[in-house]
């Protein structure tokens, strides 16, 4: 035997060793106890559940199979075709197992199928290493390329129902993947073998406390809570509660400088997420850094609601929200005018409210900027495959009788469109890996979510989402259509480029409905780091490029680009509509008087308060959102 080869073999056992059980005695001890915490999770999540939730879940499956149904259909109905996509899968099937022998016979041969270039599934070495998962991680991923072809190539297929059916084998292919189970994932086999499966013993007791946390529901856990604290450690400037109504709380932030413009500023904030999105420490927070700009800054905090409230339509976030808060500002302030910001579906309902004080006469706004928000929802991306007339009719039968929709079923939604991201890493680290995740302020807000009264979420995905009133200027408030042609404050109206919930084709659409000056400003990144991106991490950039005219490739090809955070290029954009300073304002001094401390009690109600686990002996591992 040669040298080169006495080492291949040297190598393929010290490879099979790291896949052997070190002792057998408790590894036997700790797999009785992995049954026994899966026997717990199992009766968490038998436990009786209310029947509105077992109906929306299986009325959900039902679409899911009924639309993969139909791409089914289409290659089952025509017995040639049939034939065709079958040799077509298994032509690429001997194709891999051709290469496969060959390799093992020690010649080198192409790679039939790899991954895309950022797939972070198989970055252990032994995917590549190991012929045995090479070979699996190749034919999950000839599959997965079968089975979008079916869904692509699938003919009499409306726009819509192929949206949806490659939305949803997405889905399924994501859930498959080889990385997602224990014998098939080297690095959690080794890591098992390592730990005398002590990390499943974790990761199952974990499984049992995050479906007993969602009441039956499975809730993964993004983040370690109990590292934090609201007022504490996360929303943590300063200031006071000085107004609340029915629907939101309204919160003045104290100055930190001895001038102010005379001109406040409000945000609007998502209704679905709570408002600290924007405050969540004193190094990422936009609401600390527009104070320490000089600006008078007032939140809006929305409520989260219960049953009592499931009357509160769209109407009532308009008038007792946004309304509500520019007489707040003006009482507090004594201006007549107020700057403007809102935060994506913040954004929606700060523009419809701009429309309706238009149609009004009612002039409160001196200028409003858009952070990643639609007002046009033509192009809105892989959340219309949730909206159509069959799934709207059902979601508004269970939110009816329930009088809100659960915050968890949007957080759920928003984590499909990113499953590979928001969803597997999460399930292999804590219940694989059993380990704990890493505390992540982000991913703690992300967790924190808010219910919405049903009034106002059937209101809002009928005439945005499914109908597009907003944009064809078929939307009404008491009676009063919203025409945003007739909106001619200034806008600066960021998009950016990685959104998987505002597209950023949406957002350069949308540009063109308002009736004044449109700066639209596109950010590098996603839906949220693109906008909580402070100047001193020199992170990312921005692009501004004139008028939102002709395509979104055009105008991006066309534009200036500047490395960075576009936070200052904003606030120059603000003080070149209005640069006079006053002496800084104190809290109470105006006609409202504070009610109680930053980040006040609305936000405090917690939808579905996760349990606090303790720490692990295991070091937390951070995954990646």
């Amino acid at each position: 035997m040669s040298k080169k080869d006495d080492k291949q073999d040297q190598g393929s056992e010290i490879n099979l060793i790291q896949y052997m059980v070190k002792d057998p005695e408790k590894f036997a001890m700790n797999f009785a106890r992995v049954v026994e915490e899966a026997g717990k999770a199992a009766s968490a999540y038998l436990n009786p559940k209310d029947n509105e939730s077992r109906s929306a879940q299986a009325e959900q499956i039902n679409h899911i199979v009924k639309t993969l149904g139909k791409v089914g259909e289409y290659w089952t109905s025509d017995p040639q075709r049939a034939m065709d996509a079958q040799t077509r899968l298994w032509g690429r099937y001997m194709d891999l197992w051709g290469a496969s022998v060959k390799t093992m016979m020690g010649e080198e041969q192409e790679i039939i199928e790899a991954p895309e270039k950022g797939d972070k599934r198989f970055q252990d070495p032994e995917w590549e290493n190991n012929q045995f998962f090479d070979f699996v991680k190749q034919f999950y991923l000839i599959t997965s390329k079968w089975a979008h072809e079916m869904v692509d190539e699938a003919q009499d297929l409306d726009d819509h129902t192929r949206h949806q059916a490659q939305f949803y084998m997405d889905q399924v292919i994501n859930a498959l993947a080889p990385s997602n189970y224990l014998v098939t994932n080297p690095e959690l086999l080794k890591e098992t073998m390592a730990n005398d499966g002590e990390n499943l013993v974790r990761g199952m007791k974990m499984l049992a406390e995050d479906i007993a946390a969602g009441d039956g529901d499975l809730i993964i856990r993004q983040s370690s809570n109990g590292e934090f604290e609201l007022g504490k450690n996360i929303a943590v400037t300063p200031g006071k509660v000085i107004a609340q109504s029915d629907v939101c709380q309204i919160i003045q932030y104290e100055a930190t400088t001895k001038e102010v413009y005379k001109t406040p500023l409000l945000i609007v904030p998502p209704w679905i997420n709570k408002f600290y999105i924007l405050d969540l420490n004193e190094k990422k927070s936009f609401i600390k850094w527009c104070v320490d700009q000089g600006h008078s800054v007032f939140v809006i905090s929305w409520v989260n609601p219960d049953a009592s409230l499931r009357d509160k339509g769209f109407d009532a976030y308009i008038k007792e929200g946004v309304i509500f808060g520019l007489d707040a500002v003006a009482k507090a302030t004594g201006e007549k005018k107020a700057h403007t910001i809102g935060y994506c579906v913040g954004g929606t309902l700060l523009s419809s409210s701009l429309a309706y004080m238009a149609a009004k006469r009612q002039y409160k706004v001196a200028s409003t900027t858009l952070f990643t928000t639609q007002v046009d929802f033509t192009h809105a991306g892989d959340l219309k495959v949730f909206v159509d007339e069959e799934q709207l009719t059902e979601m508004e039968g269970h939110i009816k009788e329930l009088g809100y929709l659960e915050g968890r079923s949007m957080a759920n939604a928003f984590n499909m469109l990113r499953s590979n991201d928001l969803i597997w890493p999460y399930v292999i680290n804590n219940y694989m890996k059993g380990k704990e995740p890493f505390p992540f302020d982000l991913l703690y807000w992300n967790s924190d979510s808010t219910r919405m009264p049903a009034a106002n979420h059937v209101f809002y995905m009928r005439n945005c989402y499914l109908e597009n009133n907003l944009a064809q200027g078929k939307m009404e408030i008491d009676g009063t259509k919203l025409d945003l042609g007739k909106v001619k404050v200034p806008i600066y109206n960021l998009a950016t480029k990685e959104d998987h919930i505002a597209p950023a084709i949406s957002v350069f659409k949308g540009s063109s409905m308002f009736g004044g000056k449109v700066d639209f400003v596109l950010s590098g990144s996603g839906h949220i780091a693109g906008v909580v991106n402070p100047p001193d991490k020199e992170k990312y950039q921005y692009w501004r490029g004139g008028k939102a005219e002709g395509d979104l490739e055009s105008w991006t090809a066309a534009a200036r680009e500047t490395p960075g955070s576009w936070w200052p290029d904003w606030h120059k954009w603000i003080e070149d509509i209005s640069d006079e300073k006053v002496p800084a304002r104190k809290i109470g001094d105006g006609k409202l008087k504070p009610i109680e401390d930053a980040p006040g009690s609305f936000v405090r109600v917690r939808s579905n308060a996760p349990k606090v686990i303790e720490a692990q002996d295991s070091d937390a591992t951070s995954v990646t959102a």
